[in-house]
């Protein structure tokens, strides 16, 4: 039967004080193995909201018995809720790591879903910021990755099971739970690549709509160019010809609206805007 312990109340564990010492200091790794004892340590994630903090917890397996230790009892409460009871601590262990996994591929999914939405948005709609948006996601399967990562280094410790404390024939089930963790860590992966796929994709879109806006200010300028020589020309102080022409001012004028059509014929031919 499982029991349930705060970090405070660790000394009631029937084990030696420096392990004792060890559990309350909450410095242990992922797997650790003593003699008549083996240690996991992860922090538990809450994958619905990845933003809350952590919760570390220590469980503490001998050969007849499992404890369960957190900080907070409404950690514990929760706990429970994974643990149901076995005739064997191996089996027990195996049940609450398979129930805590269970709900994982299915909001892996969801999360797969999530980033294919937000790419069919952003490529649409490349006048809204999106880049909170991916760092947010980026952050989100950073904490998974690690989440993942330390469950897999556990199982791997777990597997060896040096003070023989899970049954042959329940080792395959922790093999089962190693390969999972494995699965979903690859997942996680997968998903990350993806999204910097998309954070790529959503520069593209930025970099062609700065390139058209460019090109537009750039037709802009060639096509002001020749008015601006045309405006310098005839602003100079210099006495000509046209100057005592009674057509002077509307041969400039047409000179201009023929220059402006004729670039605005040749970019149009050219499909630079």
């Amino acid at each position: 039967m499982a029991e349930f312990l705060q970090y405070k109340d660790a000394e009631s564990l029937p084990i030696d004080h420096r392990l004792i010492a060890h559990i309350k200091n909450q410095d242990a790794n992922k797997f650790e193995s003593f003699e008549k004892l083996n240690l996991i340590c992860f922090d538990l994630l809450d994958i619905s909201n990845t933003a809350k903090d952590t919760v570390k917890i220590t469980i503490c397996q001998t050969k007849d018995k499992i404890y369960f230790i957190a900080d907070e009892q409404g950690t514990l409460d929760k706990l429970k809720t994974y643990v149901k009871p076995e005739s064997q601590p191996d089996k027990e262990l195996y049940g609450f790591f398979s129930l805590l996994l269970k709900p994982d591929i299915d909001k892996m999914e969801e999360l797969e879903e999530e980033v294919t939405d937000m790419e069919d948005v952003l490529l649409k709609d490349n006048r809204t910021d999106y880049t909170t948006g991916i760092i947010s996601y980026r952050k989100k399967l950073l904490r998974l990755k690690r989440y993942y990562e330390q469950l897999s280094q556990a199982f791997d410790g777990v597997l060896e099971n040096e003070n023989q404390f899970i049954s042959k024939e329940n080792l395959k089930y922790f093999k089962f739970l190693d390969q999972k963790a494995d699965r979903l860590l690859a997942h996680i992966v997968n998903i990350r690549d993806y999204i910097t796929q998309v954070r790529e994709a959503y520069q593209a879109q930025i970099d062609i709509e700065q390139n058209r806006l460019m090109k537009v200010f750039t037709v802009i300028t060639a096509i002001f160019l020749p008015l601006t020589l045309i405006v310098g020309w005839y602003g100079m102080n210099v006495k000509m010809p046209e100057y005592s022409w009674p057509f002077g001012y509307l041969y400039v004028i047409t000179l201009s609206v023929v220059v402006i059509v004729l670039l605005v014929m040749f970019f149009k031919k050219k499909k630079w805007f």
